[in-house]
């Protein structure tokens, strides 16, 4: 984790953590911002309970929240001028060929009606609908680290439909509704723009069920594995005609079953240690959607090792589907591991809500709140690169196959594998 860094080394971050907000003062006009952007900064980076406008304004010795509030919704500053630094910092400290992008959506409870893009939706935090905001969000998960690397405001119909409510927020007129995988889309566009180095995208299955998105990464020759629903329209394997038909992705389940090859691996290490499954994949096509030339499309069951308890009291296994767009000779071991850097963004969801007050903002604009997310953002790298920076050396360097996310007995076997693109 981020913060398992030993006390002595986090000393000398102060003065780094200066020379990065001073390296940003050329985003203000005035002295008067670029101070309080540093006391903003480094309140998001404190010990503080709540990194509100008055706790942290006491903190840097502020009479009373003012300053921090005018800089967060008055000031002349572009929080689209600060995002790119902030990526061009994740590049410049974090930069992979191998990285994954990730997408996925985290929300941040809210009353009433006032701040941009709150109303009464799903809420992943609490697995119900209730009065909050959605993020979407793209982490950049790199071997040295893994850390937010862009970020869009979901606006539900509700509040794109009614353009007073949306001007009442300082929400532009220009920006209309668009989907979760519409806002992933082009936060994907920014990055290839920008030359970031990666090779796989990664999202759970509200992202991989969207038809635009895979086809956006087919056009971008992109590699990608996407977690889907049982009801993903696929067709495969070819089988003897008195076998069941298969025309959605949990079909294949009883090709998985009837033929019993199941191989063990990790996602890699969790809080619990390694998070082991069980896996078979089948090759499939998308109906009216091919892969990139070269590539293939494959699906991967993914099975708990042990039986659980499930929803209306049912004892089974627990199942879940991920589609895979690799070259065809890319072997299927691979895909295994990227699978389980989806949970990157989940950790860095959690620690930056935790950490770096990502949440916890007192702001009801369109611009402040890119503002604030931003600069937890900007938090959020900083410990990331401090951490790569700096590691402990109590702690033993990542092995190479923990780093891909394989258990490393298995390091071995994947290597033997390679370039099969099956398992053995």
């Amino acid at each position: 984790m981020l913060m398992d860094v030993s006390t002595e080394y986090v000393e000398g971050w102060a003065e780094e953590l200066a020379a990065l907000t001073g390296g940003l003062g050329h985003l203000f006009a005035r002295p008067e911002p670029r101070e309080v952007f540093a006391d903003l900064v480094e309140g998001l980076l404190s010990d503080l309970g709540r990194k509100n406008g008055w706790t942290m304004a006491g903190r840097a010795g502020h009479a009373t929240p003012h300053r921090i509030q005018k800089f967060l919704g008055e000031a002349s500053w572009s929080a689209d001028g600060l995002l790119a630094e902030v990526q061009a910092y994740v590049a410049r400290e974090l930069g992979d060929p191998g990285a994954t992008l990730v997408l996925d959506d985290t929300q941040v409870i809210k009353k009433g009606d006032k701040s941009v893009g709150v109303a009464h939706q799903h809420c992943g935090t609490t697995g119900d609908v209730r009065n909050c905001q959605v993020m979407v969000m793209l982490t950049y998960a790199a071997a040295r680290g893994h850390t937010f690397y862009g970020r869009r405001l979901y606006l539900p119909q509700s509040w794109t439909k009614d353009r007073e409510r949306c001007r009442a927020a300082g929400v532009p007129d220009e920006v209309s509704f668009a989907t979760k995988p519409q806002l992933g889309i082009a936060m994907l566009e920014g990055a290839v723009a920008d030359g970031l180095p990666f090779s796989w995208v990664a999202a759970d299955a509200d992202y991989g069920k969207d038809p635009a998105l895979r086809s956006w990464l087919h056009e971008q020759r992109i590699r990608y594995v996407l977690a889907v629903p049982v009801t993903l329209p696929v067709q495969g394997p070819p089988g003897k005609p008195y076998l069941p038909k298969v025309a959605a992705a949990g079909d294949l389940l009883h090709y998985a079953i009837v033929r019993e090859q199941w191989e063990r691996r990790s996602q890699g290490e969790g809080s619990k240690g390694q998070r082991s499954y069980d896996w078979a994949w089948f090759e499939v096509t998308l109906p009216g959607q091919m892969p990139a030339d070269g590539f293939a499309h494959r699906l991967l069951i993914r099975r708990s090792t042990e039986k659980k308890q499930l929803a209306g009291g049912r004892v089974d296994f627990d199942y879940a589907y991920f589609l895979i767009h690799a070259p065809a000779a890319d072997p299927v071991t691979e895909a295994v591991c990227r699978a389980g850097v989806r949970w990157k963004i989940e950790e860095n969801n959690e620690l930056a809500k935790q950490t770096t007050g990502l949440g916890q903002y007192q702001v009801r604009r369109w611009t402040s709140w890119h503002r604030h997310v931003t600069c937890a953002m900007l938090a959020l790298a900083f410990l990331t690169v401090q951490r790569a920076r700096h590691p402990d050396p109590q702690t033993e360097p990542d092995l190479p196959a923990q780093r891909a996310g394989l258990d490393p007995a298995d390091e071995g076997k994947a290597q033997e594998t390679a370039g099969s693109g099956a398992f053995r």
